[in-house]
């Protein structure tokens, strides 16, 4: 073969003359860049590190330490995964078995309705280990559609996938060549293995080998309960022993800081089987921490000149008709009620069209734009039984809701205050890791002409990007009416959880047909920001809840003191000094003496109060108190009420970081 040149991401070229595969592309730039590629992108396409290149391409090389070197290894993982339980259960049946966000996962349907066990996953284990020791490669190829029926005769979700490949669709696990004849990729290793699968793959299963598998779960085919429920196995892959160690301390981490787990422990919420899944009811502390959140919420929004409306649970169907949520959000939407001789009521999913109404309700004129409408207001999205999870993926809901309506010489303004604002917001709660992203037009479910859309994508990438915060694309991501910034903050174990959002709709005063009075007394459209800070209160409590482990800031605790009398002739003094704190504000019960202190003082710590106050004879003698700080190695004795007083004032007004605690 001729001498070839291809272009480097930095710009520069390099020539290939025998081998020009991308493997040999690797190692002519170096033995390190050999050793780490698992794939490469060829102008644009990602392929194997055998596949050959061409005279002119851009390429770059995919190493094992980069989120989409780890993809490759994740999804060649699951191959050896359905290998070695093919070879465990002769005639099991495989689904599907993608990469995802730290890890992967397989489907399968086991011979006579067989399910796996947890003493399972150690024998499959051993089996994925033996194929790794034996090095296969991984080795494509491309078949007819009726070659690769053949080949998959006995795998009917297979077949399946291949089916809907003949008759058009877009399948993730199987794709389309540019030759007709041969339509479908697959992949091979060993003799007795082979996967539909569009690659790439690392070059052969000695390659891998850091993973780990950590559950068993069901699953429904296409995700779809009126399909086969099949059996799934989790796993986790990585690069190095290292990074899998790594990554299985924060899973350790995380499963401490569950805040299901927290909140049964601090006895904030609970998820009565009476109610339903997905509804959440508060309980005292819970209640009083929510209320904490969002009365210092409603505070900052009275000073950012926000003006506080409601609106009800409850509306006739053609209000979302004209929204457009019955078009396009209807899924998310629970069935409506039928009254009043056939009028349709629909549970509310969104508060937007509600805040609509509030602006149309009189006339409005130039000098009274912008409006800033705010709410927190109690939604309901249907979510199927087995997505939902904890307080981060819920039925009901209470959405911080902002809806700014402003004129277009204003949008830009607008928006850049906007995103202060909720950035400052989420500093206030501890928060100070952020990326943004864009969100961009979805393809087939938007409304708008392409100028609307160009406009608005351009104008949020402006404000995203002036903000001198990270920002990503997420291509398609956007709503039906418009774009938005969403805030991603990184939380103290370094998972990524998306906050707040900043939608810019173009759409929405169109199909409710508003208007301001201009200057010039004519009617102007204006323009609608959507705005949710927390996003819903209950998955931001969630957020902060395993962010600090439980711990949360003295000024968030629903209880920032406990006082702890040593006897009963204690008491007293200990109510005494309660109320003496209770008059400065602070929050806090008595103990009484009715149990050993030892254990009423490990109660306390469990509880994860900032304060635990312990008075015995010479507090009373002297008015002070013992103070047991959160995290702190020893008491402090013969504390003044008022010192102590003055600390937990300052904590509070400061928001202070909650003190080193274990978790």
């Amino acid at each position: 073969m001729s001498a070839i040149t291809v272009r480097l991401p930095d710009g520069s070229t390099k020539e290939l003359d025998g081998d020009v595969s991308a493997g040999a592309l690797a190692r002519s730039i170096g033995s390190g860049l050999a050793r780490a590629a698992v794939a490469a992108v060829v102008n644009g396409t990602e392929v194997d590190l055998s596949a050959e290149l061409a005279d002119g391409a851009e390429v770059s090389i995919v190493t094992a330490a980069t989120p989409a070197g780890r993809d490759v290894i994740r999804h060649s993982t699951a191959h050896v995964l359905a290998q070695a339980v093919l070879r465990l259960w002769p005639g099991a049946r495989y689904a599907i078995g993608p990469a995802i966000e730290d890890g992967f996962y397989y489907d399968f349907e086991l011979p006579g309705g067989a399910h796996f066990s947890d003493d399972d996953l150690v024998r499959i284990d051993a089996a994925m280990r033996e194929i790794i020791a034996e090095d296969q490669s991984f080795v494509r190829s491309e078949q007819s559609i009726d070659d690769a029926l053949g080949v998959f005769v006995d795998q009917p979700f297979k077949r399946e996938i291949i089916e809907a490949v003949r008759d058009g669709a877009d399948e993730h696990d199987a794709a389309q060549s540019e030759d007709a004849d041969r339509a479908i990729s697959a992949y091979a290793n060993g003799a007795d293995f082979i996967d539909l699968c569009r690659g790439p793959h690392v070059p052969s299963t000695g390659r891998l080998g850091h993973f780990k598998l950590t559950r068993v779960a069901g699953a429904y085919w296409r995700g779809d309960e009126k399909r086969p429920q099949l059996q799934r196995i989790y796993g986790t892959a990585w690069e190095s022993t290292k990074a899998l160690a790594e990554y299985l301390n924060r899973l350790e981490q995380a499963e401490r800081r569950d805040h299901r787990k927290l909140g049964a422990e601090l006895d904030l919420f609970s998820f009565p089987e009476e109610i339903g899944p997905g509804l959440a009811i508060f309980h005292p502390k819970g209640g009083l921490l929510r209320k904490i959140i969002e009365d210092y919420s409603r505070q900052r929004h009275l000073d950012a000149g926000y003006q506080f409306v409601t609106s009800p649970h409850i509306t006739k169907r053609e209000l979302f008709d004209t929204s457009g949520h019955l078009v396009w959000f209807a899924e998310g939407m629970y069935p409506p009620m039928v009254l009043d001789e056939g009028q349709e009521y629909y549970l509310k999913p969104m508060n937007c069209p509600f805040h609509m109404l509030i602006f149309k309700s009189r006339q409005r004129s130039y000098r009274d734009m912008p409006q800033r409408y705010f709410e927190f207001g109690s939604v309901y999205r249907y979510e199927r039984s087995g997505v939902v999870h904890g307080l981060t993926r819920v039925r009901g809901m209470t959405m911080d809701d902002a809806h700014l309506l402003c004129r277009r010489d204003q949008m830009h303004g607008e928006l850049t205050r906007t995103l202060e604002f909720v950035l400052d917001m989420l500093r206030a709660f501890g928060l100070s890791e952020f990326y943004l992203e864009l969100s961009t037009r979805p393809e087939g479910k938007a409304v708008g002409t392409d100028a609307e859309w160009r406009e608005a994508e351009s104008t949020l990438r402006e404000v995203a990007t002036a903000s001198g915060l990270g920002l990503q694309d997420d291509p398609g991501g956007g709503a039906f009416y418009g774009p938005k910034i969403s805030v991603q903050a990184r939380d103290a174990i370094g998972r990524t959880h998306q906050l707040s959002t900043v939608q810019l709709d173009f759409q929405t005063p169109q199909r409710f047909d508003v208007a301001y009075i201009g200057a010039d007394n004519g009617r102007h459209r204006p323009i609608m920001i959507h705005r949710a800070l927390f996003g819903s209160v209950e998955r931001f409590l969630a957020i902060l809840l395993e962010h600090y482990a439980g711990n949360l800031p003295t000024w968030l605790m629903p209880e920032q003191f406990r006082v702890l009398p040593v006897r009963d002739d204690h008491h007293e003094y200990a109510a005494h000094v309660a109320a003496q704190l209770h008059q400065r504000g602070l929050r806090g019960t008595l103990d009484e003496a009715s149990e050993p202190l030892g254990g009423r003082i490990r109660k306390a710590k469990l509880d994860k109060l900032p304060y635990v106050l312990v008075v015995g004879d010479d507090d009373v003698a002297h008015g002070t108190v013992g103070v047991n700080r959160r995290g702190g190695s020893d008491p402090e004795r013969g504390v003044a009420v008022r010192a102590l007083a003055d600390e937990m004032d300052a904590q509070v007004a400061a928001h202070g970081a909650p003190e080193t605690a274990a978790d």
